[in-house]
């Protein structure tokens, strides 16, 4: 099965320090661009963290704060990441909820303007979850029929997540190969922010969804209490949701 392309997609994984988008940061990155005409490239990068890796994650994928020590730091990769993947749609396991909104901020850390509002975002594992409920190693011997030996090694996870989402294609008849259907079924709802703290209302209004002003449309907390704007721009939130946020606000004063 050949992805039908308008424009390369770039498969993604990222091995960090831990799950905390504000906080943890990337060691890893592979990145697995398909072009239109069906040629393929693969970049992998480790990555200085500038932070202690903790032993519970070097548990899970294998990578000790001594194997990153001489690597550049992910603020001297972003530009050729960026590179890479600027022209493309992104496609990961789990990268909707977990490797874009990581990225992102890591992008965001390093001075590098990261917007996914022209661009499909594709996570396999929610087409996955939605056709069969399981996880990547199952996915992978389900569609693939291939054991994964090197599970939580990024090339290896990245690889496979390009051929599960072609498996997936193969076998579901009903899924059309076209990026942007793909990415419309693998979203579990219309994002306003990667982390979940803005989120559309039945009118599709951006409204909060935190704290005391959960429910309420960002434009009139904006309005009525100019000072929660500030209190979220210095408080520890996530980069993108400060971007969107005051994208938000600056939209309203061109109006």
């Amino acid at each position: 099965m050949k992805l039908n392309l308008h424009r390369p997609i770039c498969f993604f994984d990222l091995e960090t320090t831990g799950t905390n988008i504000s906080k943890d940061r990337i060691v890893e990155i592979s990145i697995h661009k398909v072009f239109p005409d069906g040629s393929e490239k693969t970049y992998t990068y480790r990555v200085n963290p500038t932070v202690p890796i903790p032993a519970e994650t070097t548990a899970v994928h294998g990578i000790t704060d001594d194997m990153v020590a001489n690597e550049p730091t992910f603020k001297e990769l972003a530009r050729e990441i960026n590179n890479i993947i600027k022209d493309s749609d992104l496609a990961g396991f789990n990268s909707n909820r977990f490797d874009i909104p990581l990225l992102a901020e890591e992008m965001l850390r390093a001075d590098v303007d990261f917007d996914m509002g022209n661009r499909n975002a594709i996570d396999v594992q929610n087409i996955f979850h939605k056709m069969e409920q399981r996880t990547l190693v199952a996915a992978y011997k389900f569609y693939c029929d291939k054991d994964l030996t090197d599970a939580h090694s990024a090339e290896a996870d990245t690889i496979a997540t390009y051929e599960v989402l072609k498996g997936q294609l193969e076998r579901y008849p009903e899924l059309d190969n076209d990026m942007k259907s793909l990415a419309e079924f693998s979203t579990r709802r219309k994002p306003v922010d990667f982390a979940g703290m803005l989120a559309y209302n039945e009118k599709g209004e951006e409204c909060f969804n935190f704290g005391k002003h959960k429910g309420k449309r960002v434009v009139d907390v904006l309005e009525n209490e100019p000072g929660y704007y500030s209190w979220i721009q210095n408080a520890d939130f996530p980069l993108y949701t400060k971007k969107v946020l005051t994208a938000i606000k600056l939209r309203g004063f061109n109006q």
